[in-house]
Formats: C-alpha cells, structure tokens, sequence
C-alpha cells in the first residue's frame, strides 16, 4: 500500500468528510440524518461507504451511543438543537488491510455568523482538541478551505493544550504536530 494511494484515496476522504461536518450551518429543525452525506460524500465519490453511523449522542448517563441525536443514514425524527453533543466519526474499513476513523467530539451552537438569515441556523463546534496526524495528510489535494480549517483547528489546540504542559519534549511534539500545512 502506497501512501500517495493511502492519503489521496480513503483517508483523505475520511478527513475531507470530518470537515465538512464540522463546517456545515444547518437550519433550526434540521435532523442528524439530513447531514450524514456531507461526510460520507468523498468517499462516495470513490465508490466506498462506511456501514456505522456518523456520529451518535454523548450525554451523562455514560451510555456509548447515546440517543436521541445521531448523525447517521438510519432515519431519525429529532432535530439537532443547541446545546447537544455529538461525535463526528466518518471511517473507512478495508476487511483484513487496516481501518481509518477520524473522531472528535463536537456541540450544536446556534450560528450568529450568517447576518440577515431569514431564520435560525446552527453550527457545530469542537470539543475534543488533539492533533490530525499531518504525517497522513496530503495537503496540496485540500480545498484552500479544508487547509484553512485543519490550520486552524490546530492552531486552537496548541493554544488550548500547550499552556497544560511545562515539558519541553512535550511542547516540541505538540508544536510540530499542530503546525501549519
């Protein structure tokens, strides 16, 4: 297996398919299910699929898939509110090869971005801040806005994580794996 193959075909669709959900607004009354194919959708164009869900509810009774919210093909009945948390893990599984999953932890949070929208839309925001391996990322086939989301993603995580750490080895990993692509 090849890493141009590795990094320009599954995995890289995996984290172009991560973005996207990270970055769509959605109105008010939108479900889990209505959002699934913005992260399923690069892959889908190499003719592969991942048979979990996108993401599932995180809640307080500790449960793995915690409902009601999910993000998935299955179909659903409950809107996406503010306030609720969620993962966002596409995936892909070649049987007996190797599996890729991207997943982080995000929160549904009402978008004050987009003035004069006729009404209410969301946005997702990241709560989990650990760096994406750059060492499998092949960033001259990202959109310029993928870049630019991965950039600065990372450059949240070493402002949030490095003041945690006075461990020079530490710091130095964390500042190359959040550096700028």
């Amino acid at each position: 297996m090849q890493r141009s193959w590795w990094a320009a075909g599954p995995l890289t669709a995996v984290l172009r398919g991560h973005i996207a959900l990270f970055r769509v607004r959605f109105p008010a009354g939108t479900v889990g299910g209505q959002l699934d194919a913005f992260a399923r959708q690069f892959l889908w164009q190499q003719g592969l699929d991942y048979d979990h869900g996108t993401g599932h509810g995180v809640g307080s009774y500790l449960s793995v898939h915690e409902g009601p919210a999910r993000i998935s093909k299955a179909a659903s009945t409950v809107a996406l509110q503010p306030g609720m948390i969620l993962s966002n893990e596409p995936g892909y599984y070649r049987t007996g090869r190797y599996g890729i999953r991207i997943e982080n932890l995000l929160t549904v949070e009402e978008c004050e971005a987009l003035v004069g929208a006729e009404r209410r839309f969301f946005s997702f925001e990241t709560l989990t801040l650990a760096p994406i391996s750059r060492e499998l990322i092949l960033a001259e086939i990202l959109l310029p806005e993928e870049r630019a989301w991965i950039d600065a993603y990372h450059a949240r995580v070493w402002n949030e994580i490095s003041p945690l750490s006075d461990e020079e080895s530490v710091l130095e990993w964390l500042r190359v794996a959040t550096a700028a692509l």
